[in-house]
């Protein structure tokens, strides 16, 4: 990877603005996630609905405490087995995440397994927003030139470093409830859950 790049990635963030990035899923779009008109310009390169969330990343599991207002054990045992990897987990959320992000009573949080989405979060010193890089309604870009293609210069930069994606989508798992729900079966299947929770979800 490039320090001058990633640099360059984590002043455009710093400044309000929205960069185009590598994850061990697909390629993101993201911005600080405590910029309010970052995220609502993200929703509008992206043509995504308002009453759907966006994904933040974190850069560690530390960064989970202070996001969500309360991690229930089944949340942390997920974590342990999955983080860093293809896992959302839905949780509460607290006092710190914007309104923006948690207006259905949730906040979605994911620790990619990636060199410079966890850079850019740790040389930002907070969380990002970490949502697919596509139109709403077009396939996941997983490539730089995918990304380009639909978004253009809509964005303030796109990094092409570190591995590239595997090319599956995250498994969402909603854990604020008593069971956990699978809002989407992604890079982790079911039964690779269900083997770690004790039952059926």
């Amino acid at each position: 990877m490039s320090p001058d790049e990633l640099e360059k990635a984590v002043d455009i963030l710093r400044r309000g603005g929205v960069v185009v990035f590598p994850t061990d899923t697909v390629y993101g779009l993201g911005c600080d996630f405590s910029v309010h008109r970052s995220i609502e310009r993200i929703y509008k390169i992206k043509g995504r609905s308002r009453d759907k969330a966006l994904p933040v990343l974190i850069g560690s599991i530390d960064q989970v405490f202070e996001l969500a207002d309360y991690v229930p054990p089944v949340a942390l045992s997920l974590a342990e087995n999955f983080w860093p990897g293809a896992l959302t987990l839905v949780l509460p959320p607290s006092s710190k995440v914007p309104n923006i992000l948690s207006q259905n009573g949730g906040v979605a949080l994911r620790w990619p397994d990636h060199p410079v989405p966890v850079a850019l979060v740790n040389g930002l010193g907070r969380p990002i927003i970490g949502t697919s890089a596509n139109l709403s309604g077009m396939p996941s870009a997983l490539s730089a030139d995918e990304a380009a293609r639909q978004l253009g210069g809509k964005v303030d930069l796109i990094l092409s470093m570190g591995p590239p994606p595997r090319g599956i989508e995250s498994t969402v798992v909603d854990v604020r409830g008593e069971i956990p729900h699978v809002k989407r079966e992604g890079a982790i299947s079911r039964v690779e859950l269900e083997r770690i929770i004790g039952f059926p979800v």
